[in-house]
Parts: structure tokens; C-alpha cells; sequence
């Protein structure tokens, strides 16, 4: 179950926290690009989805983020003979908010996408994009992203549909490595739902939720603009869903939660994303995100 790419050039942004107030009800969203490589990275924001440059949008409170775990390196990775579990592997398999309630707590859909999405070529398109309480969130299957960096599991003997770029990229400026780094994929804007409109950028914080596992990760790649439900080798891995390109993914029922507003510094840093996505699903859950936001 793979989707094929649309591969656009953006960078990542730093960590900021802060909800963005989502539409009462859908409105028409900013027009998409105008061809293949038209979304372009500012170096403060991710670059909006067109030609030329607009002003950044406003800065949201930067947040200090807790120093990496005991026995992690700055990237949650485990350090060797450190005897720690690393935040990787917390991550998926024993989050701070569980995975059901999560789920209850993006139950009901205000639907914010013009229309609905497919999950693969050929499928009914029966999958809206829905926001409230300042997050945007939808419900579809998992497909693998191996995208970016070559690595063990990912490249073209592995992936037929294989790219060795991804939409952003990491604070080095090489492209994310999927079988390292959990992330989402977000439809390319279109007539359906602009991801810009809705305050997503590269970077932005998610939660991935399948069965009893939650996985937190960021925004990393875009598909095209009439499919959705994928995310990278890593965040399939976490899941413990089979992360193979080829072979592997999740026919339905994975949730992706999108916390607009909230960006990982810097994008490959998995530790700092699930820190941050940890918190605001606490406050997602108990009904507290956002408090305080005009709306």
C-alpha cells in the first residue's frame, strides 16, 4: 500500500507552541500552487504553498523544552551501555496519554477539508480532514513513506516508488531519514484543504495513534493532493505495524492528530517532538488546549 509522492523543497522552523484558531466551518481555502515545485522554504517558517514570499505568520511563545533523558544523546537516541530506554522507544510503546483516549478525544469531526479524500488509487474518497479544539485530525490507513535519506530499509531495490528527497528537510539541509525519524505525510495543498491555511508547516508536531500505540513525530513529506493516510517507515515501526514499503502499512484505522502551531527545533530531533507532542496531548485530553487562544 504506497502512495506515490509529490516531492516539494521547504525547510523546518523552530519549537513554538500555540494553537491556531481552526474555522467555525469550512471556508474556501488559498488557491494551491501553480506546478510541481512551487512551495519554496523562508528560513523562518516552512514557505507558503505558492510562488514568491508573504509575510510570516505571527510567533507564537517559544517553549523550553526538558534536557534529553539520562543515557540519550541530544537526539534521543540511546547512548551505549547507558542502561536507559531511549524516548524512541517510549514513545511508542508506552505514551503518557493512551492511545483510546486520544481517540475519544478527536471522536467527532468538524469537517474543515472542502471535500473528502481517498485512501489509495481507486478507493471511494469517504475521508474528510477535520479540526477542533486546535488541532486538525483525520482517520484513514497507514501506507509507508521510505522516502529521503538511503538507508538500510529505504532505497530504490527496497521501494520502487523510492525519492531520495522529502518535502522538508532537516536543520543541515539534507532530506529527512524516514527509517530514523517518525512522520506524518500531508496531502499537497489542492481545491480539498490547503495544509498552509490550517497553520501546518514542516516540522509541526503529530501524534499517530493505531490499536494501543501512540507515536509522536512531526510533519515531513507531502502526497498528493487527492490521497491521504501515510506516514515514514519509523513511525509504522513504533506502531508495530509491518513498516516494509513494499508489503507492510495498515489497511484503516490509524489516527493522525496535527497540533498547528507547535514545531519540533530541529525537525530530526525525535526527542524534542515527543516531549512536545506528549504535552499537548495531555492538554488535548483533558480538554485544556488552547485555553486562553482567541478564537
Amino acid at each position: 500500500m504506497h502512495k506515490r509522492k509529490t516531492v516539494l523543497a521547504a525547510a523546518a522552523g523552530s519549537v513554538l507552541i500555540g494553537s491556531l484558531a481552526l474555522p467555525a466551518a469550512a471556508q474556501p481555502v488559498a488557491a494551491p500552487p501553480r506546478g510541481p515545485l512551487a512551495e519554496r522554504a523562508t528560513a523562518a517558517d516552512g514557505g507558503p504553498p505558492g510562488p514568491g514570499s508573504r509575510p510570516a505568520p505571527a510567533r507564537r511563545t517559544p517553549v523550553s523544552l526538558p534536557p534529553p533523558a539520562p543515557g540519550t544523546d541530544v537526539d534521543g537516541r540511546s547512548v551505549p551501555g547507558a542502561g536507559e530506554p531511549s524516548a524512541d522507544s517510549r514513545a511508542g510503546s508506552a505514551p503518557a496519554v493512551d492511545a483510546e483516549a486520544l481517540r475519544a478525544a478527536v471522536s467527532s469531526c468538524h469537517r474543515i477539508s472542502l471535500g473528502a479524500y481517498r485512501t489509495d488509487r481507486g478507493a471511494p474518497a469517504d475521508v474528510p480532514v477535520c479540526g477542533r479544539d486546535g488541532v486538525v485530525h483525520w482517520t484513514a490507513d497507514l501506507d509507508i513513506d521510505c522516502d529521503g535519506i538511503r538507508t538500510a530499509h529505504c532505497h530504490p531495490g527496497s521501494d520502487p516508488y523510492f525519492q531520495p528527497t522529502t518535502a522538508f528537510t532537516q536543520s543541515d539541509g539534507r532530506y529527512l531519514n524516514s527509517e530514523e525519524l517518525p512522520f506524518v505525510v500531508v496531502p499537497a495543498p489542492g481545491p480539498r484543504w490547503n495544509y498552509w491555511a490550517s497553520g501546518i508547516r514542516g516540522g509541526t508536531v503529530a501524534a499517530v495513534v493505531h490499536r494501543d500505540r501512540v507515536v509522536y513525530g512531526v510533519v515531513g513529506d507531502t502526497g498528493p493532493a487527492d490521497t491521504i493516510g501515510e506516514a515514514s517507515y519509523a513511525a509504522a515501526e513504533a506502531l508495530g505495524i509491518d513498516p516494509h514499503p513494499g508489503r507492510g502499512g495498515a489497511a484503516s484505522g490509524v489516527t493522525y492528530i496535527l497540533f498547528p502551531g507547535a514545531r519540533a527545533e530541529p525537525v530530526e530531533n525525535r526527542a524534542a517532538a515527543t516531549a512536545l507532542g506528549e504535552a499537548l496531548a495531555r492538554e488535548l485530553v483533558a480538554g485544556t488546549l488552547g485555553a486562553g487562544t482567541p478564537s
